[in-house]
Parts: structure tokens; C-alpha cells; sequence
């Protein structure tokens, strides 16, 4: 069923596409009439849910009276992206790029498979290139490619389906647990999902490689940002740069005063959070994100306002100090994107930063979990020692996919060392497997 969707939008956009070209009396309806369209069958499939839900909250909360309102729509796999992409598309002809006029390369741009499902979100005149070139098959597309998706597997499944487990038990019953376990819960889960979603997308470039398409790396490193911006010019790229240029800039972006610039910040990341997945968690999540950015500016006023504090944090020590800051700033905020119920995140927030109580009960109050006192310590220095192991583990699986350090290395040397991953894979092979965390969205 889910197929004429997309085959349907991807026949409206291409002639929509071709139309706005050649219109110049009612070019900005015609854009305005695709945006439109294109965000009602987002809203349509993706939201009604939330709405609806919301709507019978609030009639609840200050009328007294629920009236059932309830859908039952399925969420199409990968709505978010192509939509994205199809508006995008609209976004480049309307400033004056030309169109694809091919229709078969135009679908291939919206259904091509290592990037449908989550991305990264292309950019249709660098892919177009691409898509008109000629590629005959070539060794050095399997040398380039296979690599990625090992590696890309081996993120997934060693790394994010194990601290899957973990990140699983702690926040099935969070207020079970002390304010130091829930902050090792948050480090897991920053670690699950950044090697959940990086991993996906080394498979998605190494599967795109194979066939001669370059896609453009998704991550840089982003847990090594820092302050805030820094981190959203690190993390999910294709995402970050895509609410800059067509929903942050042509809101206003920066041009007008210091009010207007922070609103057009917060009212973007607000956006995106919702972007992410239709619950006010993900709401919340957006307005921390922003509300992070305006404080970032604030602090950048204040560094060339005094310049001792601009020479503190261009030191070592401050860079240092920058880093770990934002590190944890990022997890408080993954702890709303994590936990779905608003009132739940939190109370789990409460209890992270007021360190209190500091560990968790010796038993906990669903009965679930038994944890013995004179066993936390041996549990939390285990966690802390694991949490290092990631530290470790994560810089130079992310040199070899965001840094391209494979490159220059001989044949053998890449061959025997994706050997050795799809041994330590098929050994430490997880009991259960978890979908990639960015399929729902």
C-alpha cells in the first residue's frame, strides 16, 4: 500500500518540480502549494496520532469530558526522509535551480534504497551529477564499500544492541534506580544511539559505494564537540544543515535582531524535535536543544565581552573542560528524547541533577530488579570501567568511518581487520536484535 504513496508523491513533485520551472506569474503559489502538500501527507501519517491524543488530554484536563477522538493510521517507513527530500527539491527550483527531467532519475533520487529508509537526506544536485554519470563496475567500489557496512554492522551489533540491554533495563523502570546509575543509563544510551544511527549510515554509504554513489558522511566526531552548535555541526549533518538552509534561514536565521535570531533558533530545533517523532518528548527535547543554542550565543557575547574568559576557553584545559560540559549537556537531553512520558523524563532529570538519592534502593519497588548494597560498588566501578571501554572504542571506529582513515592502507591489512570484526560478531552475537533506533521516524 505504502508503495503508491511514495510512487504517488514522488509523480506530484517531479510534475510540480517541472511546472514551477517554467512558471514565473504564480511561482511562488505553485511552491507555496507544494510545501503545503507535501507537509499535510507528513502531518496526515505522522501526526494525526499525536493530535488526536493531545486533543483528548486537554479536553480531559480542562472540560471534564474525553471525546475518543482516535486514528488508526500506520506511519509509512521513511515518510520523514523522502519528505524532506521532496521538499528540498521544491525548495532548490524555486531559487533557481533546473529541474530533473528525466522521471526514472528522479525516482531513483527519492527511492534509492541505502538512504530511503533513514537517511542521510541527499541534496538532488550533487546526486544528480552522480545519477547522470556513467558507472561501470569497478573493484575499488567493493574495496570502498564493504569495509563501511562491516564496520557499520559491527557498530550495530556488538556495540548498539548490546548497550541496548542495559539502556532497555534502566528505563523500563527509571525511578527504581539512584541519580549515579541514571547518569550511567544516559551515557549508554548516547553511546547506543550514536553507534545505532552512525552505524546505519556507514551501511547506507558503504551500500551506495557498491554501486559507484558517494553519499556524505553523516557524523564527525560529535561527542568530541565543544559547545552545543559545535555538536549539531557534528551530529546527524544531513539533518542539522537541512533545518538551517530551509527552515532556520528563510524564517530569518541571524539577520535580524538578537530576539528574533533566538526565536527563529528555538521555533527550528522545537520543529526538528518533532521532526523526530510525534510525542511531547521529543517536543520538550526540541525547546532544551534550542533554549541550548540561545545560551551558547549568550555565552559568545560574553566571551568577547571579557577577554580572559575567551583565553580560558581557548587553553587546552578549557577545551577540555568545553567538551566533558557538553558531553553531559547532550545526555541530559537525550534523556527526554529516551523516555516517552514527559512526567517520567522528568523526574529522571530531577534525580540526575540534584544527585539525590545517589543510589538506588536495595530493593526495588516493582520487584523486578534485586540489588544488593554491598554489590553497588563492584556494579558502578564495572560501569564506569565499560563506559571508558566506549570512550576507547568509539574514537578510532570513528576515525576509520567519519575520519576515512582506511584510506592508504594496503588491501591486506583493511581485509584481514574486517575479518577479524565478522569473527568477533558471529562470537559475541547478541542474544536479541534491535531495530535501528531511526526506523520509526
Amino acid at each position: 500500500m505504502f508503495v503508491y504513496l511514495i510512487f504517488g508523491m514522488t509523480v506530484f513533485n517531479w510534475l510540480l518540480g517541472n511546472l514551477l520551472w517554467k512558471s514565473h506569474q504564480k511561482k511562488k503559489l505553485i511552491f507555496g502549494f507544494g510545501i503545503v502538500l507535501n507537509l499535510l501527507c507528513l502531518a496526515v501519517f505522522k501526526y494525526s496520532n499525536f493530535i488526536c491524543s493531545s486533543l483528548n488530554a486537554f479536553s480531559t484536563t480542562f472540560v471534564g469530558k474525553n471525546p475518543g477522538w482516535i486514528t488508526d493510521i500506520v506511519l509509512p517507513l521513511a515518510i520523514s526522509f523522502f519528505t524532506f527530500e521532496f521538499i528540498h527539491y521544491l525548495f532548490e527550483i524555486y531559487r533557481g535551480k533546473k529541474p530533473i527531467e528525466s522521471f526514472v532519475l528522479f525516482a531513483l533520487f527519492a527511492a534509492f534504497f541505502p538512504t530511503q529508509i533513514a537517511g542521510p537526506i541527499k541534496r538532488f544536485p550533487d546526486f544528480e551529477v552522480q545519477m547522470q554519470e556513467d558507472k561501470p563496475f569497478k573493484l575499488q567500489y567493493l574495496d570502498d564499500g564493504i569495509p563501511l557496512i562491516i564496520l557499520g554492522f559491527a557498530k550495530k551489533i556488538l556495540l548498539a544492541d548490546t548497550l541496548a540491554q542495559f539502556v532497555n533495563m534502566g528505563y523500563t523502570i527509571p525511578n527504581d534506580f539512584g541519580s549515579l546509575e541514571l547518569w550511567l543509563f544516559a551515557y549508554a544510551f548516547a553511546f547506543q544511539i550514536y553507534f545505532d544511527f552512525s552505524g546505519y549510515t556507514d551501511i547506507a554509504r558503504g551500500s551506495a559505494r557498491l554501486f559507484g554513489y558517494s553519499i556524505p558522511i553523516n557524523f564527525n566526531l560529535p561527542y568530541m564537540a565543544n559547545n552545543i552548535s559545535n555538536f549539531w555541526h557534528r551530529w546527524h549533518i544531513s539533518l542539522s544543515t537541512w533545518l538551517r538552509d530551509y527552515l532556520f534561514i528563510p524564517m530569518g536565521g541571524s539577520r535580524g535582531s538578537e530576539f528574533k535570531t533566538n526565536r527563529n533558533l528555538m521555533m527550528t530545533m522545537i520543529l526538528g524535535g518533532l521532526w523526530h517523532g510525534a510525542s511531547w518528548n521529543f517536543v520538550f527535547w526540541g525547546f532544551y536543544h534550542g533554549f541550548a543554542l540561545v545560551i551558547h550565543r549568550v555565552f559568545l557575547t560574553l566571551k568577547r565581552r571579557f577577554e580572559w574568559v575567551d583565553q580560558f576557553v581557548s587553553s587546552k584545559l578549557g577545551n577540555l573542560i568545553s567538551i566533558i560540559f557538553t558531553f553531559h549537556a547532550v545526555c541530559v537531553g537525550w534523556v527526554l528524547f529516551r523516555v516517552q512520558d514527559i512526567g517520567t523524563a522528568l523526574n529522571v532529570l530531577k534525580r540526575m541533577l540534584l544527585l539525590s538519592p545517589i543510589l538506588s534502593h536495595t530493593e526495588s519497588t516493582s520487584g523486578q530488579f534485586l540489588v544488593l548494597k554491598q554489590d553497588l560498588p563492584v556494579i558502578i566501578v564495572i560501569s564506569m570501567i565499560l563506559t571508558l571501554i566506549l570512550l576507547v572504542i568509539n574514537l578510532p571506529l570513528a576515525m576509520m568511518t567519519e575520519k576515512q582513515i582506511f584510506k592508504g592502507c594496503p588491501s591486506w591489512l583493511v581485509g584481514s581487520f574486517c575479518c577479524f570484526l565478522i569473527l568477533i560478531m558471529v562470537i559475541f552475537l547478541p542474544d536479541g536484535t534491535q531495530p535501528f533506533i531511526y526506523f520509526q521516524f
